[in-house]
């Protein structure tokens, strides 16, 4: 099948026949549920001896619900890349490659396919985060806002940024081939390097400018709630969540053509 949609359906059933898409979704809900729990625990408890929570509850919901994709957008990056970069490790691009050998059409269903594999993580990221979250700000007595239209909006938007850190975790691979290499990057830049670029950015204005166009940044203003704005690192200058989704777009978008130019368009044999 040459097709569009046998590219498609090939992608999806690479991503479906192993392990790893399951794998790292049960660790990240665990992980995002853990972390929103303890969080809405925490700042339950401070509301509780405090006499009312020390974040009004208003702004406490979504931050707690912005646990999702701010822990869970590593492992829709990861998702997509280990995707990606294990059809150069065991080369079952060749065959694919002579299945449908218009590689633009492979790349495009790959990025399809593993967009909407990120949509999905970002369905079970939000719900770890507002299962675990409501939950536990409930057992305080603090209202979810599951009512409030605008935590229903923050939860769409975050599926959204799951699904564009998934493709551009698909950039990155065909980018990187090398499966440790990737590995390394997603984690050296996500956990530590724009953390601290995004801490430096907060010292003036201009600065600020500019950080707020940080992946994570981008990220931050789409969602439109963040716990790392809270702490202070660079989160007083946001752009409009639209906007932080064109910055998201166009990452991925850019590291997949530099990705078709340098390593896609190569031989793999």
């Amino acid at each position: 099948m040459s097709s569009f949609g046998g590219a498609l359906q090939s992608e999806v059933t690479k991503i479906t026949s192993t392990r790893l898409w399951w794998i790292l979704a049960i660790i990240m809900v665990a992980y995002v549920a853990v972390c929103a729990g303890g969080a809405a625990a925490l700042f339950g408890g401070l509301g509780d001896a405090t006499n009312g929570p020390s974040i009004s509850g208003e702004s406490l919901a979504p931050l707690i619900y912005s646990f999702g994709p701010t822990l869970g957008y590593v492992f829709a990056v990861l998702l997509g890349a280990l995707a990606t970069t294990n059809e150069f490790r065991h080369q079952t691009l060749t065959p694919t490659f002579l299945a449908t050998p218009r590689r633009g059409r492979v790349l495009v269903a790959k990025l399809v396919a593993l967009t909407g594999a990120g949509a999905l993580y970002g369905v079970l990221a939000m719900v770890a985060a507002v299962g675990a979250g409501a939950g536990l700000l409930l057992a305080f007595g603090i209202d979810p806002q599951l009512g409030d239209p605008d935590t229903w909006a923050l939860v769409g938007r975050s599926v959204l940024a799951m699904a564009l850190w998934s493709a551009i975790g698909v950039g990155l691979g065909v980018l990187v081939p090398s499966q440790v290499a990737a590995i390394v990057i997603v984690l050296a830049f996500t956990q530590f390097i724009e953390p601290i670029l995004r801490l430096a950015s907060s010292i003036a204005d201009w600065t600020a400018q500019i950080g707020q166009f940080l992946p994570g940044a981008a990220s931050d203003a789409l969602v439109g709630a963040s716990f790392f704005a809270l702490a202070g690192g660079g989160g007083g200058t946001m752009l409009e969540w639209w906007q932080g989704g064109l910055v998201l777009l166009g990452i991925a978008v850019l590291v997949s053509v530099l990705g078709w130019f340098t390593s896609w368009r190569r031989d793999v044999t």
